[in-house]
């Protein structure tokens, strides 16, 4: 399992000050623009790489957590972890028992609320696309976006009222960032039933493409935390 690298993004070491990731994100916004990039699909893949890492690493708590799950992860790539056959045997099975308690009421019921809101979404475009300004159907996109920002609500909620186990970290943290994509593309997707600007529309097409990417990779998190 990996993260991405965030202050390769930003050209940034991690000992970066949050002055240094702000003036690094200042000057990488003016430098793959798409307004002032000749590449403009090359630019506009890297300037949502660059909104996002700095999503992360401007905000001092969510750097926190991306740090400390950058540790945990690197701590693994070393060798340098708790050797279960060390550890009283009750406490080993008390682990085992609070991941699967955890999977099975956290991350099933949010990854089903996850594909509940992102599967839809292309069928959802294709049928507004046959008429955008039809009332009938712009309302039922309208009514997909609604019931989709409810479900958001719902799989936040489970997701931060319940605690994770550390062995569930890299999974709780990909679902986390998956939900934060989805809503910032929810956001723009009802923007462009305001305004009909095809650049929202496609902004949030790839923002619910990132965190399609998001989910699968906290599904391959399970499958390497979970024992066979």
């Amino acid at each position: 399992m990996s993260l991405p690298d965030h202050y390769t993004i930003l050209e940034l070491l991690p000992t970066a000050s949050q002055r240094e990731i702000k003036q690094a994100y200042r000057r990488l916004v003016k430098q793959f623009h798409p307004d002032t990039n000749n590449q403009s699909n090359h630019s506009h893949e890297q300037m949502l790489r660059i909104n996002f890492a700095y999503e992360v690493l401007g905000d001092p708590a969510q750097r926190q957590a991306y740090d400390q799950q950058r540790l945990v992860i690197s701590s693994r790539a070393v060798g340098v972890a708790v050797n279960i056959s060390t550890e009283n045997y009750h406490q080993a099975r008390q682990k085992d028992t609070d991941f699967a308690l955890w999977l099975r009421n956290v991350y099933e019921p949010v990854s089903k609320i996850i594909r509940n809101i992102i599967r839809p979404l292309q069928e959802q475009i294709d049928q507004l696309a046959a008429d955008p300004f039809d009332d009938v159907l712009l309302e039922e996109f309208q009514g997909y976006l609604g019931k989709s920002t409810t479900l958001l609500s719902a799989a936040r909620s489970r997701l931060q009222a319940c605690p994770n186990p550390a062995r569930a970290g890299a999974i709780a943290l990909n679902l986390y960032y998956c939900l934060n994509q989805i809503d910032d593309g929810l956001e723009d997707l009802y923007t462009f039933t305001l305004n009909f600007d095809d650049s929202y529309l496609h902004t949030g097409q790839e923002l619910f493409r990132i965190a399609t990417g998001l989910f699968r990779e906290a599904n391959a998190a399970v499958k390497t935390s979970t024992p066979l």
